[in-house]
This record gives structure tokens, sequence and C-alpha cells, in this order.
């Protein structure tokens, strides 16, 4: 049986409609995930959710266990992930409330456990990260997004950045130069980490704000949470067309 998985970012601490089982406190090798696993239906689907900052939103972006989220839910008997993601946007379609599938990342953050393959091996392991995230993971979401009569956008490369601060102007200018188009703080390592588990993994990026320097105005958190109310209501219908099929 194949079981997905959702892992909640900024806005998307607990799912709208989900029938929960069991919540179960875990541990790994690596540590404790963010929060409980939190086991039930969604749409008629078998859902494992987690929130990526955990149940209060108080873990920051460089602070989260990465490791031991991604292999608690591996452990959990998870096959593939659905990312929620809050970000900001770049290029010129990707406004506040927007929800995009990317397709390409690059990552800006440092100083993050990024991978399981490090101490006692038997020999190095190099993953293929050609598509970081699942094509056909991806293309599912997409056709979910049509079914569900939303606006979903196709593709972009979202940057990852290290946060917890918002980013610069000539920073934003650097990324775009760069070729990125969303900008979030939490995409990497959880992709990479996925793949070395052999878990299909895709983001849905929920656009939060303009990126710095893209508007005149200040960035607030009044706006970007009134923004991802807007956008986290699009991504249910999304999750409703995908699982009830």
């Amino acid at each position: 049986m194949t079981r997905t998985a959702i892992i909640g970012g900024t806005g998307l601490t607990r799912l709208p409609e989900f029938d929960i089982i069991r919540r179960e406190p875990v541990t790994t090798r690596w540590g404790e995930p963010s929060s409980d696993l939190i086991e039930g239906t969604l749409f008629g689907a078998d859902i494992v959710f987690i929130a990526r900052h955990g149940e209060q939103h108080t873990i920051p972006p460089h602070r989260i266990n990465y490791r031991a989220n991604i292999q608690a839910l591996k452990d959990a008997g998870v096959s593939s992930i659905i990312a929620a993601a809050a970000v900001g946007g770049i290029r010129a379609d990707l406004g506040p409330s927007k929800i995009a599938v990317p397709s390409q990342l690059i990552d800006y953050s440092y100083g993050r456990a990024h991978t399981f393959f490090e101490d006692g091996l038997d020999h190095v392991t190099h993953i293929d990260f050609t598509h970081p995230y699942t094509p056909a993971l991806r293309e599912k979401l997409l056709d979910a997004g049509f079914r569900a009569g939303l606006r979903v956008v196709d593709g972009g490369v979202y940057a990852c950045t290290q946060g917890p601060r918002l980013e610069t102007p000539a920073e934003i200018t650097r990324i775009e130069r760069d070729g990125g188009d969303l900008v979030g703080m939490t995409g990497m390592p959880e992709a990479a980490l996925a793949r070395e588990l052999g878990i299909d993994y895709a983001c849905c990026a929920i656009v939060a704000n303009w990126a710095a320097g893209k508007t005149e105005r200040e960035i607030t958190m009044a706006e970007i949470e009134r923004n991802l109310g807007r956008g986290m209501a699009d991504f249910t219908a999304l999750l409703k067309a995908l699982l009830a099929a």
C-alpha cells in the first residue's frame, strides 16, 4: 500500500478535513522530528502529516532537523511527499497567493546537515539530482490543479536561502540573475534527503509575498498571512482533486 506524506510549512500547521486516526511521537537515529507524525485520512486517502516548523510554528528554517523529518516519514512507510512551502515571488507571473509546482532548485543555504551519507560508509554515494522534484509526482499535482480549476504555475526555479531573515533586494537581484523564480528557506536539504531515501518528492510553492525589491512596500507578516490564507485555500482544493482521484 502506498502512503503519501504532506509536509506543512508556514501557514499550514494542520490540515482542514483531516480525519486523524493516530498521533505518534517518534524519534530517529538523527534525533526527533519537528512534530509528531499525524496519521489519518484526507479526502479518502491514507495520509501522514508533519509540521515542518513544529505544531506551534516555533522552529526557524535553519534549525529544522530535516534528516529526522524525512527519516521519520520513511520509517512510517511513506512512498511520496507533497511539500507545502511559503515562498517569495520573483518572476512577474508569480505574484502573491499564486501556487507553483517548481521543477528546479538552487541551494544557497549553509551549515545544515544535508545528507544521510556521512559516516561509517561502505562506499561514497552520489545521488542523481538532475530532476530534484519527481517528474511523475509533479505531473499529478499539475493535473489535480487543472481539475480543481486552479491556475497552477508549471515549473520555475526554487532558490533556497538560509533565513530566518528575508532577503535584501541585492540578493534577490543575484538570485534572479542566477535563474531563480521563487525564493524560500526550507526547500533544501529536504528535497535531496527524500531522494537519498528513495521517496518521491514534489513541492507546492505558495507565494506569500513579492520578494524584496519587487515592490516598493515593506514586507509585513500581516501581508504574508493574508496571502497565505488565500493560497492555502487553493492548496486544499488541489489536494482534494489529487487525493479523491
